[in-house]
């Protein structure tokens, strides 16, 4: 029953985003693909977090087309490494004592995902050399103390990651539904 809810909350959260923020060429209901800006969706269900991550390769690795070069692949393994550790990324409260139960990195970048944004005809067509990939990032962690978990915040995600400058944040909890548009400067979602 848990696994329903979480699977509806995340399928709810799209049509609660922000569509104000919306590029003029966005890609499917998730918004634009939109370099420097990244989406979290957040959603905790009794002792169950699951966080769904969204963003540009461009804002984690520097680029998003297929590693060519050794630097290329150091980038894509370091950005992979920091990616798999998301409670330390964002920064949840240890009185939580979560743990991690699954995660999964997709990317073209990794090698192990479709690109989500093809485009049919746009004017980035024009550049047959210019593709665009993304890096999603699954995560579902049990956390012993769900009520310590007052809010979540992205400040080492922004350090880890500089050139993300923006992320769109959803979250559904049992105190309802919040959402920030994290920055830098205003980096804590509390819930």
């Amino acid at each position: 029953m848990r696994h329903a809810l979480l699977v509806f909350s995340f399928c709810l959260l799209p049509s609660l985003s922000h569509a104000a923020t919306k590029a003029p060429h966005s890609h499917g209901s998730l918004g634009a693909h939109e370099h420097g800006t990244a989406r979290l969706d957040v959603a905790l269900d009794g002792q169950t977090l699951a966080l769904d991550l969204d963003s540009p390769g461009m804002n984690l690795v520097g680029f998003e087309h297929a590693p060519t070069s050794d630097a290329d692949r150091a980038a894509v393994a370091r950005a992979r490494e920091k990616l798999t550790a998301p409670l330390e990324l964002f920064n949840l409260p240890a009185a939580a004592r979560c743990s991690v139960t699954r995660q999964e990195l997709l990317s073209p970048l990794f090698g192990n995902a479709a690109s989500d944004h093809d485009h049919d005809h746009d004017e980035h067509d024009a550049d047959a050399h210019h593709e665009h990939s993304d890096v999603d990032g699954h995560f579902q962690l049990h956390c012993e103390q769900p009520q310590a978990l007052t809010g979540l915040d992205l400040a080492r995600f922004f350090t880890t990651f500089p050139s993300t400058h923006k992320v769109l944040v959803q979250a559904i909890t049992p105190n309802g539904q919040v959402g920030l548009d994290a920055t830098p400067d205003n980096s804590k979602l509390a819930f």
